[in-house]
């Protein structure tokens, strides 16, 4: 691998990417559909919705920035986790569903440098989504919430932020999900299924010491997990992103 051939793999994985319809679409529905979520659920809960209100935990029944900003944080941890998910499986899994892989084998750039500038695309996506997202919900934060914005709100926004990133990290086994299956199912399979294996350590209340809870956990309730359990966070893209590489090198044109 060098930087040339990595730039070059770069340069054709971010085309593809912008092009996709299916990232358009999932940025689009992501971003708007938080946001649009967010404020109809503070809306709601505004209007003294008790079983919202249990739902949505204590920050909400405070009004305001607080009940906004920790309202898109929910619907971020879940529903960004699986609109990241679907995203990366397309992003790896485009060349086996539509046949174009075995391609990829007369190419100078090696495969592992192809998954490694997907994975790269995937990860500045992911950073453009959730500026994007911050900056929709601030101005719908000035357009609905109550309240002075303070230091409190500015820190709560920096946090949906880093919340949205690493949710995009923790998306990263669907891609090597999407690579041993073959195609973009798998993947997506795989994005449901720690979904829904997240919301079982949440309720059993084990969430923190769980990299793929832990993120959530702390953009709501940031007392509720400490350093240490961030610090297991980059474990996931970090173990995945390598099994994917590992992965996509030992791909043979008969399997």
């Amino acid at each position: 691998m060098t930087p040339t051939l990595l730039g070059a793999a770069l340069v054709v994985e971010a085309r593809k990417a912008a092009s996709a319809r299916v990232v358009t679409g999932t940025t689009i529905l992501l971003i708007v559909g938080v946001a649009v979520l967010g404020g109809a659920s503070t809306t709601a809960a505004a209007s003294g919705n008790e079983q919202l209100l249990a739902k949505l935990g204590p920050l909400a029944a405070q009004g305001g920035w607080p009940s906004l900003l920790s309202t898109v944080s929910q619907v971020t941890a879940a529903g960004g986790l699986l609109a990241f998910g679907v995203a990366l499986s397309w992003l790896v899994g485009r060349e086996f569903a539509d046949g174009t892989v075995t391609g990829l084998f007369a190419l100078p750039v090696s495969r592992p440098t192809i998954a490694l500038a997907k994975l790269i695309v995937y990860l500045l996506w992911s950073v453009v989504v959730a500026t994007l997202l911050v900056l929709l919900v601030a101005g719908l934060g000035f357009a609905v919430a109550t309240g002075a914005f303070d230091g409190a709100a500015s820190t709560a926004l920096l946090r949906l932020w880093a919340l949205t990133v690493l949710t995009a990290l923790l998306a990263v086994p669907a891609g090597w999900a999407a690579t041993i299956g073959r195609g973009l199912l798998p993947g997506i399979a795989t994005t449901i299924a720690i979904l829904a294996a997240t919301q079982v350590m949440v309720v059993a209340g084990t969430g923190g010491w769980i990299p793929l809870a832990a993120p959530a956990l702390w953009a709501i309730v940031p007392g509720s997990v400490s350093g240490a359990q961030m610090s297991l966070v980059p474990l996931v893209p970090l173990t995945f992103g390598l099994l994917t590489l590992s992965a996509w090198r030992r791909l043979q044109l008969d399997r």
